[in-house]
């Protein structure tokens, strides 16, 4: 080979190195499952995860409502049956002053709810198909937790009240932030 040869020849291999660089960058090194898991996190409220853990314990280990007394007579209980469990001691740290910070298990799944408040407000803040679809999939999740919280006796609770408003909270500031990236982003000025 002479070496006009041998420099067409590294010339195009660089070439091609220096194309698949760019196709990466522009691509920003994705996969498409990473994209395909990027697009399920777009969609997936991620309040489901307390409102399915609150379901978890509610069905598996809230009780009954109706229990026989001393007497042998069915009697209906006056709150729900899953308040004793709510109120369950989870962490409980000595503080400085002398007593015990207690955290109880209804406390600590409202906690977990607020972090994912926070994180779904930040997700609300693109403006694609996928947070269309969240805000859809929220205001599912926001009726199936009223359903619950008016008809189940386990659901009745403040801890469940406080998660089903959140749930709204999400779907109301998903949409007016939305709205407002829109907005921002397309330039449609006030008139």
């Amino acid at each position: 080979m002479d070496r006009n040869t041998k420099l067409a020849i590294s010339g195009a291999a660089i070439a091609r190195r220096e194309q698949k660089r760019q196709e990466k960058g522009a691509s920003g090194g994705k996969t498409k499952k990473g994209t395909l898991m990027r697009a399920i996190f777009g969609i997936f409220p991620l309040l489901v995860i307390p409102v399915a853990l609150y379901n978890l314990l509610a069905i598996g280990f809230g009780g009954s409502v109706e229990m026989a007394n001393e007497f042998g007579e069915i009697v209906r209980a006056d709150s729900a049956p899953i308040l004793s469990l709510l109120n369950d001691r989870f962490i409980g740290l000595p503080m400085i002053s002398g007593v015990d910070w207690i955290l109880t298990k209804g406390d600590a799944i409202l906690l977990l709810a607020v972090v994912f408040l926070f994180l779904e407000i930040l997700k609300s803040t693109s403006t694609g198909t996928s947070t269309i679809i969240n805000h859809a999939v929220s205001m599912i999740l926001f009726i199936v937790c009223l359903i619950q919280f008016l008809l189940l006796p386990n659901f009745a609770t403040s801890t469940f009240f406080i998660l089903m408003s959140m749930t709204l909270l999400d779907v109301l500031a998903g949409v007016v932030v939305t709205i407002v990236s829109a907005r921002r982003d397309f330039g449609v000025g006030e008139m």
